[in-house]
Parts: C-alpha cells; structure tokens; sequence
C-alpha cells in the first residue's frame, strides 16, 4: 500500500529572503569598488614612477651621462637608477668621485619631493678582490653602498628613515661576466626608488591637496 506523504514533508528549498538579496548586490558592489581602488592605486603608482624617470633621463641626456647612468623600472623593484663606476669610484676604491657627487645631488634632488622610499645597493663583477681594506667583493659592494647613503644623508640631508643600503657583491650581475664591457656594466651604484603601497600613496595625495589648498588660500 502505497504511503501517501504530507506536502509539508518533501524537502523543498525555501525562496531566500528579500534582505539577502539586498546584501549580496551590496557585497559585490564592494568588491568591485575595492578591484577598483586598488587597479587606480596601481596604476597612479606607475605613472609617479614613470614621472620620475623621466625626469632622470631628461637630466641625464641633458648632461650627456648616458655611458654611466641608466634608468629602468622593474617590477621586482622599481625605477633603477644604476650608476656605473667609471662615474663613481677608482677601481678597487670606494671614495666617490667629486664628479660623482654632483651628479648625485643633482639626481636626489629630482627625488626629494616624492616620498618614495630609497634602496643603495653596491655590485661588483666576479673579479676576486683581496686587499687589506676589501677582502673580498663583499665587503667592497658594501662600502660604496654605505658611503653613497652616508654622502645622501650627511650632505645632501636626504632623510635617513626613506633610505636602505645594501652590498650584493657579484651575485646580482645584470650581464655575463665574459668580457670587459660586461663587467664594467656590472660594476655599479644601484639607486632604487620603491613603489608606493597605498597606505603612501592615500597619505602623500592628501600632502599635496593639504598644500595645494594653502596655495589658493594665500
């Protein structure tokens, strides 16, 4: 015999209730406006990068330095600044050059109203070194690094808390070690200007809104 059974008990999904529906547009108009946020945040990133940029590379073919400055943005690290050190130092030595300093104070200049943060980072090529100031390529990359930062600080009042400073050696070579040429591109002072994350970025906008509405009310 056939058991005959209740409406009430067959299992049907009930409607959603109107308010979820509500709140589900609300939470993907959210999520939308943070995608958003962040590709603009992205990309006004970017754009300050390549400003910079081209303000060191207007200054550079403007002083005909393009045989040992360069410019690049990656995106591991930013916009290079790599400084070769035909420009920088005696080879083997780690005191800059007169020539070199005016060169980076002309460049830091072009980088003191941006908030960016700044990395030094000291290459050689893979040449052994073993005298009794530099044992090895470590301790020469390093050298230049810190006096590079000590130069931008003591000098140029560059501020300590936006500047990092490093000495990689021969590890980090940007072409093979097989000629000479080679390895006088690998010799060099990298300057490193970082990426603004958003936090930066919101704060340095409201900096120049702030500034910019003393200038009109003036």
């Amino acid at each position: 015999m056939a058991i005959k059974r209740s409406t009430e008990d067959i299992s049907i999904g009930k409607p959603a209730p109107a308010w979820m529906l509500t709140y589900s547009d609300l939470v993907t108009q959210l999520l939308i406006f943070f995608v958003m946020l962040f590709a603009l945040s992205g990309a006004a990133t970017e754009d300050q990068l390549k400003k910079i940029k081209q303000k060191i590379d207007a200054y550079v073919l403007q002083n005909n330095l393009q045989n040992v400055v360069s410019t690049e943005i990656t995106q591991k690290s930013g916009l290079v600044i790599s400084l070769r050190e035909k420009l920088m130092f005696d080879s083997g030595k780690a005191d800059i050059h007169d020539e070199a300093k005016k060169v980076l104070t002309d460049i830091i200049a072009l980088l003191k109203e941006d908030p960016n943060r700044v990395a030094i980072e000291g290459h050689t090529d893979n040449v052994p070194i073993h005298t009794p100031e530099f044992p090895s390529n470590w301790e020469l990359s390093t050298a230049r690094a810190t006096n590079v930062t000590r130069y931008l600080i003591e000098q140029l009042q560059f501020a300590p808390k936006r500047l990092s400073s490093a000495g990689y050696g021969e590890y980090q070579p940007i072409a093979p070690n097989d000629t000479e040429q080679n390895r006088a591109i690998n010799r060099r002072v990298d300057i490193i200007v970082r990426r603004l994350d958003l936090d930066e970025m919101r704060h340095w906008r409201e900096k120049l809104r702030q500034a910019a509405k003393a200038v009109v009310g003036q």
